[in-house]
């Protein structure tokens, strides 16, 4: 197994040092509002942000992924603990789950499981990040409008939101429309345009203070301590309880940060690792839970916070973290006053931005199928209105399907002709086989296993088979086929022998063939009928035609060996 290398840190750039900042301030009153919307000590919302974040940032393979509490992060932490009967607000249960969070993560990492998220379609992909983008939306119309729209799923509080306009508080509101008109004003400027969201965040903050506008501040979501987390022991005797919920909690925040990697890529041309992620998230988590932080995970807003602000490398995550615990440290009181209106504004501006990168993507399934079409709109809609962790397993069944379906749509038979220059040309398989001939077919799908049924509808009739043979090409089908192909591949072999023919198998890989000659097969078609694969593509296929003609020659008045 090849060795995983440690990512490189590089140089930061100024653009690093302004967007880690930005991300910092913002990792305040938006770290505190999840938590406390899932019921957690708003302190523990910033700690997500210092040492979670700079461990996601130095380790992961996404370069601008910043890791930290997210909302569905929050909520399915919340319950997680209600159904494990602890106390949300006990540090050492927060520090247990975000441990075991972490194991997970970097258990999963570490074994390369990540492969398994390349089996997620990309329509599946897009109804959930979509979905997600609604989310980040819709939990922060409170902030931006002092209203709190109510229903049980996301489209239903976006509706209760648009038809309570009368509901908004109108210093809220207007607070939020002037941070978005500056940050637009501000993007028009193309030298200020990787800053435009600290200066909105600053200049309206600072307009707030002066008028003494009366919204609501981070200040009265809870006390910013002027000290750095400490050391927090995690709660082992909740270990139990809690382990079932870690693998949820785990599964949400690498499904979040798996819809970073394709929707930001990394400025510096690498490639992004699903796996290296996953350790990084891993080892933020377990470092941030003993250290007073709720689980994290790739958050797409902070992310977007990020990227809007200018970020380069990974340094912007670390410096976020860095300045988060100097903005703690040194400024919490001054932070404590940046106005939720703001941050809900820019929050709505960031998570509208997503939605308007995805609509190619939406397009594009849109065009690809109805099947890709139909699992993007179950899933947008299954992650706006059940529980997040529900929605990922609707996800994950859906790309599991539309996977089979393609596997099995693949599950072809070709017939293959050899022209004079020894070249094969593809063709449409006989509806039957002609006496005294070779025909040659060719398997052209990924593993014998689903398209059973297919292979047996396209297979020629043998009726008239006498002195003929059969050539199939495995070649490039290393799976062990089920047991359903074996009884076909049976069955025709005994088809053509009944009707004085023979089958003969070429391109058998070793762990095929060793299922053969388990099962008897390889006996019953004869040995010098089942060639292994050759470094020569059609090598095996050339070879096990010459033999067939042969035995169409010579041999085919007798019955064929193992016959």
């Amino acid at each position: 197994m090849r060795r995983p290398r440690l990512p490189r840190l590089g140089k930061p750039t100024p653009s690093d040092v302004s967007s880690g900042l930005v991300t910092g301030l913002f990792s305040i009153p938006e770290g505190m509002a999840y938590a406390a919307i899932g019921g957690f000590n708003p302190v523990a919302g910033i700690y997500a942000g210092v040492v979670p974040t700079v461990l996601g940032s130095v380790f992961s393979r996404t370069v601008l992924m910043v890791t930290t509490l997210t909302s569905a992060i929050a909520l399915t932490s919340q319950s997680v603990i209600e159904e494990a009967g602890l106390d949300a607000t006990d540090a050492g249960n927060v520090a247990a789950l975000a441990v075991l969070a972490g194991a997970v993560m970097l258990v999963l990492g570490v074994l390369r499981l990540g492969v398994v998220m390349s089996f997620v379609s990309n329509a599946v992909m897009t109804g959930f990040s979509t979905g997600i983008a609604l989310q980040i939306i819709t939990g922060s119309l409170k902030d931006a409008t002092g209203y709190e729209p109510d229903g049980h799923n996301k489209l239903v509080q976006l509706g209760d939101w648009l038809g309570h306009v009368t509901d908004w508080r109108l210093a809220a509101t207007l607070t939020a429309l002037v941070t978005v008109v500056v940050w637009f004003l501000v993007r028009r400027v193309k030298r200020l345009e990787p800053v435009a969201i600290l200066v909105a965040l600053l200049v309206v903050s600072v307009g707030v203070a002066v008028c003494g506008t009366d919204v609501e501040l981070a200040r009265d979501i809870g006390q910013i301590p002027a000290a750095l987390p400490s050391f927090t022991a995690p709660d082992l005797s909740s270990v139990g309880a809690l382990l079932p919920g870690a693998f949820a909690v785990a599964l949400v925040g690498l499904a979040q940060a798996a819809s970073i990697g394709p929707t930001v890529p990394n400025p510096d041309g690498s490639k992004s690792s699903v796996n290296g992620d996953f350790v990084a998230q891993g080892l933020g988590n377990i470092g941030g839970g003993l250290f007073g932080a709720l689980p994290t995970g790739g958050s797409m807003s902070r992310t977007g916070v990020a990227v809007g602000a200018g970020a380069r490398t990974r340094w912007t995550g670390i410096f976020a973290g860095l300045w988060l615990a100097l903005l703690v440290l040194t400024l919490g009181s001054l932070a404590e006053r940046i106005p939720m209106p703001v941050i809900g504004g820019l929050i709505i501006v960031i998570g509208c931005e997503l939605v308007v990168g995805r609509v190619p993507d939406v397009l594009l399934v849109l065009r690809t199928s109805p099947l890709s079409a139909a699992a993007m709109v179950v899933t947008f809609v299954a992650t706006t209105q059940l529980p997040l962790q529900q929605a990922i397993v609707i996800g994950a069944v859906l790309s599991l399907l539309l996977y089979c379906v393609q596997a099995a749509r693949q599950g072809d038979l070709h017939a293959l002709t050899e022209t004079d220059d020894g070249r094969w040309q593809v063709g449409e398989v006989p509806a039957r086989i002609a006496p005294g001939t070779v025909t040659v077919l060719y398997y052209g799908g990924s593993s014998l296993f689903a398209e059973a049924p297919r292979i047996d509808e396209q297979w020629p009739d043998t009726t008239h088979a006498r002195g003929a043979a059969v050539v199939l090409g495995l070649r490039g089908v290393p799976d062990v086929p089920s047991s359903a192909v074996l009884k076909l591949l049976r069955r025709y072999a005994r088809d053509l022998r009944a009707h004085g023919g023979r089958l003969y198998l070429a391109g058998v890989e070793p762990r095929f063939l060793a299922v053969l000659h388990r099962t008897g097969l390889a006996a019953e078609l004869g040995e010098d009928a089942v060639l292994p694969p050759t470094p020569d593509l059609f090598g095996a296929q050339r070879e096990a035609v010459a033999r067939a003609r042969r035995w169409t020659r010579d041999g085919s008045s007798q019955r064929p060996a193992g016959g």
